[in-house]
């Protein structure tokens, strides 16, 4: 079930019932001629909060609002982000644990496994929020967690050598890549021998062939979404681009060549994260960054990752820590001190739009909105080893598209114990 958010008046008198920890408190008794009460802390106790070095300052702003309009302490945990998610699965189910963990939207799937995590009902308060976000986190038509940031690739694009903006298509922009006269029209990583399906996967997406099929509510199934021709045409248009082929593609180029080859001006056009932006900003290129153009004539949708906040199931204190969730972290205050102090593009479209005003962010915002969310379900660690594999053996022309395709689905079918 659900829990709905809870009015900070109806909380005051919950929490002398469900607060935990922070010592024995109580409400002021009232007294018929007391018109005060309403507007002074009525509660005491504490909810935990696990976050990471970069976030606390702004969970810690939202939380002493709380504290002073509900008497409720926020005791918050700083963690190494690297051992948030194997220490939530650890420690929830004990009862030692948080109420409230930030994390990323991917570890979904194993903490609803392993029952460590709830529902949050943030009511009206969704459509505040990128689709993309709530999809994210949602999973069997019920929403996990509250979204505030996200993360794409995208095309990026050297301004001096492409003026212009990114044609609508893949062709269309070779074109482009091959009358600057750079050394390479295009430059993406293939991490290597290793393959990079996630890097790739905009134009995947764009041949309508997703990595697992989609229920309306945008959350995924366990069925493979790869098979059929949209599948096969992908796989020969990796085929026909690749060391056999044109040679845009090549197993020669991991993250660190892709990126230094773009940031030397070798090539105007590349798929990349922000994270890569001060590479090539700091070696002197001005950037430009825009949706990833079709290659299959779909959209290309590339994986967004999402950061949330995760309510756990075991929290003594839910109801408390959903109001504290969704009445104090979900405004525009707390997102833009969340985007200040860990500067990815916030979850809330208000909040979006506003630092949108820096071309850059806009551009990987506009990347997002054509993003699908990077599935959450647990299938989704047995996929990248077989799927990397069988597009860096196709690009590396060592395989046969539509053979190397075919052993991809049935090795992942196996795994998957299709």
């Amino acid at each position: 079930m659900r829990r709905a958010a809870i009015p900070v008046a109806a909380l005051a008198t919950l929490a002398l019932v469900t607060a935990c920890g922070g010592g024995e408190g109580q409400s002021p008794e009232a007294t018929p001629d007391d018109t005060t009460q309403a507007t002074e802390p009525a509660a005491s106790g504490s909810i935990t909060v696990w976050v990471d070095e970069n976030r606390e300052p702004a969970v810690a702003a939202a939380a002493e609002t709380f504290t002073a309009e509900t008497g409720v302490e926020v005791e918050l945990v700083q963690k190494n982000f690297e051992d948030i998610r194997a220490d939530f699965l650890a420690q929830v189910p004990t009862g030692e644990g948080p109420d409230i963990t930030v994390g990323a939207h991917d570890w979904l799937g194993s903490f609803i496994v392993n029952g460590v995590v709830d529902s949050v009902d943030l009511g009206d308060k969704a459509g505040e929020f990128e689709d993309v976000a709530i999809e994210a986190l949602t999973y069997d038509g019920q929403l996990y967690g509250l979204p505030y940031a996200l993360e794409t690739v995208a095309l990026i694009r050297n301004t001096a050598l492409a003026p212009d903006p990114v044609p609508a298509t893949f062709d269309e922009m070779i074109e482009v890549g091959r009358a600057a006269g750079t050394p390479l029209p295009f430059v993406i990583n293939t991490n290597g021998t290793t393959g990079d399906a996630y890097t790739y996967y905009a134009f995947q997406t764009s041949f309508g062939a997703p990595v697992f099929v989609q229920q309306p509510d945008g959350s995924y199934t366990n069925e493979l979404g790869m098979g059929g021709e949209e599948g096969y045409a992908f796989a020969e248009w990796l085929g026909a681009n690749g060391m056999a082929g044109e040679g845009l593609f090549s197993t020669d180029w991991t993250y660190d060549i892709a990126n230094q080859e773009f940031a030397d001006g070798n090539a105007p056009f590349t798929v990349a994260g922000p994270w890569a932006i001060s590479t090539y900003t700091d070696a002197g290129v001005d950037v430009a960054v825009e949706p990833i153009p079709s290659a299959g004539g779909e959209t290309a949708a590339p994986f967004v990752g999402v950061q949330a906040f995760y309510l756990s199931a075991q929290s003594d204190n839910a109801l408390v820590a959903t109001d504290f969730l969704t009445n104090y972290v979900a405004t525009p205050e707390a997102m833009r001190a969340l985007h200040e102090a860990d500067p990815r593009i916030p979850a809330m479209s208000e909040v979006a739009q506003e630092v949108a005003e820096d071309p850059i962010i806009a551009g990987f915002l506009a990347a997002s909105q054509n993003g699908t969310p990077m599935p959450s379900i647990p299938e989704m660690g047995d996929v990248w080893q077989h799927w990397n594999a069988a597009q860096a053996s196709i690009i590396s022309g060592s395989a046969e598209p539509r053979a190397a395709w075919d052993k991809m689905l049935a090795d992942l079918e196996s795994a998957l114990g299709g």
